[in-house]
């Protein structure tokens, strides 16, 4: 090709991806605040041994959740959870449903909370098209990595029971739950008011627990509690990780109008997202045209 066709060619794709650059950076900037992407934390790779989500039953009696030693690659999560003046960007685009729990415009700097799995999700693919990255809900592994030592499953034990006697096991879950409850903490806390914990995440366990991607399971395990006999797996409801865990349906945005969870039900729900590996689309673009000018 001759050179000044070679040139005129290079220009155009350069004017192109410019121009591209402007309006992704244009849409960031009205829809997600100028510049950015929420700050995150790198949970480095670790191994857990974890109690898996779900209902686990051997002959149709409730046993404690089989722990399993997973390996957890490392990933980028949120900070802190989703604000309200966030998540109020996605509604004034259009893009999600207003929050239930609202909160007065001075206090904008708190969690979003009285959203379901589905507003989460709503939320998640606003973001990846503001920012240009892929944004997801945590799996009740990750969350559990994120949660470093404030991680609690809610399991309990059950070698005082009497397998002929279901009415034993009943009793003491009921105390267990009993002597778990707390009063409501329901009014959400200014952003950072829980602290962080060692890896850097701020308010995990506070009042708010965290909508995953794990789907609810319910096993059937043989005597041995380790081989299974059925697995049912139920994709319209999700855990939720926080001071203990959470079972709710997608469409649940109050943890008091039903789910399962061991003691008080959760006072908030609400999420934070991983961030997946790649540049966002601005800074790709960027990167392109740079290289178009040797830069």
């Amino acid at each position: 090709m001759p050179w000044h066709l070679a040139e005129a060619a290079a220009g155009s794709v350069a004017a192109v991806a410019l121009s591209l650059a402007a309006f992704a950076t244009h849409d960031l900037d009205r829809a997600a605040g100028p510049g950015a992407e929420p700050a995150t934390v790198t949970i480095p790779a670790t191994r857990l041994s974890f109690p898996e989500p779900g209902e686990f039953l051997v002959e149709g009696r409730p046993v404690p959740a089989p722990l399993r030693d997973a390996a957890v690659p490392a990933f980028r999560i949120m900070t802190h959870q989703v604000r309200l003046a966030d998540y109020g960007r996605c509604v004034a685009a259009g893009r999600c449903l207003a929050a239930d729990a609202a909160a007065p415009d001075a206090a904008n700097d708190v969690p979003a909370t009285g959203v379901s799995h589905v507003d989460a999700l709503a939320y998640a693919a606003w973001l990846g098209e503001a920012t240009g990255a892929t944004w997801r809900l945590p799996s009740a592994l990750e969350a559990a990595a994120a949660a470093g030592e404030r991680f609690a499953a809610g399991t309990f034990s059950d070698a005082a029971d009497d397998p002929k006697n279901p009415a034993v096991a009943w009793i003491r879950r009921y105390r267990e739950e009993a002597a778990s409850k707390r009063p409501p903490d329901p009014a959400p806390r200014p952003i950072g008011q829980y602290g962080v914990n060692a890896l850097g995440v701020a308010d995990f366990g506070g009042n708010v627990w965290e909508w995953t991607s794990t789907c609810y399971v319910r096993v059937s395990l043989d005597t041995d509690r380790v081989t299974e006999r059925s697995r049912t797996e139920n994709c319209r409801v999700h855990v939720l990780e926080g001071r203990h865990r959470a079972i709710m349906s997608d469409f649940v945005r109050d943890g008091r109008s039903g789910g399962c969870a061991v003691g008080a039900p959760p006072d908030n729900l609400g999420f934070r997202l991983v961030r997946e590996p790649g540049l966002p689309l601005v800074a790709g673009l960027k990167h392109r045209v740079a290289g178009l000018f040797g830069g």
